[in-house]
């Protein structure tokens, strides 16, 4: 039998705050995570587009990317994921009129030392490294 490979794409939100760099995450109900926003790709759609329309409708914030990140591969609920990640900051931020979903029911920007307790994943974590390395460069 064939193992059948899930596409999705996302996006590590960053902006400067008072104290310091923010990045913004999410917490999906159906998983009780939170994490960075992300979804599948589309049929025909190409992975950078998908980042920036998961971002737009998880979080009501539209992004411009940066540079591309490291991808996620791991199994989950007996399918490969193959996430592609972008390092983004916001143009627009409308989350704060963002109503809650099935989906996702919450959504803040948070000072990285908060996103590194709270975060579920580890790759998440290791993702929020990757993107302040780069915005240090």
């Amino acid at each position: 039998m064939a193992v059948r490979e899930v596409r999705a794409a996302g996006g590590v939100v960053m902006r400067f705050g008072k104290s310091g760099p923010e990045c913004l995450v999410v917490h999906r109900p159906g998983y009780d995570d939170w994490s960075f926003p992300k979804g599948k790709v589309d049929s025909g759609e190409k992975h950078r587009a998908a980042a920036l329309r998961e971002v737009e409708e998880e979080t009501g914030v539209t992004a411009v990317p940066l540079r591309k990140l490291s991808e996620d591969r791991y199994r989950a609920r007996g399918v490969t994921k193959v996430v592609r990640w972008w390092l983004m900051r916001p143009e627009e931020d409308r989350s704060n009129g963002r109503r809650p979903d099935g989906e996702v029911d919450i959504v803040r920007w948070i000072p990285v030392s908060e996103a590194r307790r709270i975060l579920t994943y580890a790759h998440d974590t290791r993702l929020l490294d990757e993107a302040l390395a780069e915005l240090d460069e």
